[in-house]
């Protein structure tokens, strides 16, 4: 019986994950879109990929699922630049645009 329980635990777990993954990328993707559309540059792909997955705290000191996603971009269609974003849970709290020529940075810090 406890072997029933704890498959079926790790069933759950396993799907709350996924859904909460679908939604933080879902985040991630908008994020990545607008970002680009701000700057005026082409946002390749329609993609985002998941680069590191660890826990953090939120501002309030609960615990969320801290995840960096990179994306491709590009400024002139004939080059591709990458991009990244970070979520804590679904709230964005960072999103980088990597330099292009004759521009300074762009780094958002969102806390």
């Amino acid at each position: 019986m406890g072997l029933e329980i704890s498959v079926l635990a790790l069933i759950l777990f396993g799907g709350w994950f996924w859904v909460d993954s679908m939604r933080s990328r879902e985040v991630a993707l908008e994020a990545g879109r607008r970002a680009c559309a701000a700057e005026g540059v082409q946002f390749l792909d329609w993609t985002v990929a998941v680069v590191k997955i660890r826990i953090g705290r939120s501002g309030d000191g609960r615990l969320r699922i801290r995840r960096i996603y990179e994306f491709e971009f590009s400024d002139t269609g004939n080059n591709r630049l990458r991009g990244s974003i970070t979520l804590l849970g679904t709230q964005l709290i960072a999103l980088y645009l990597a330099p292009r020529e004759g521009s300074v940075p762009s780094v958002s810090q969102l806390h």
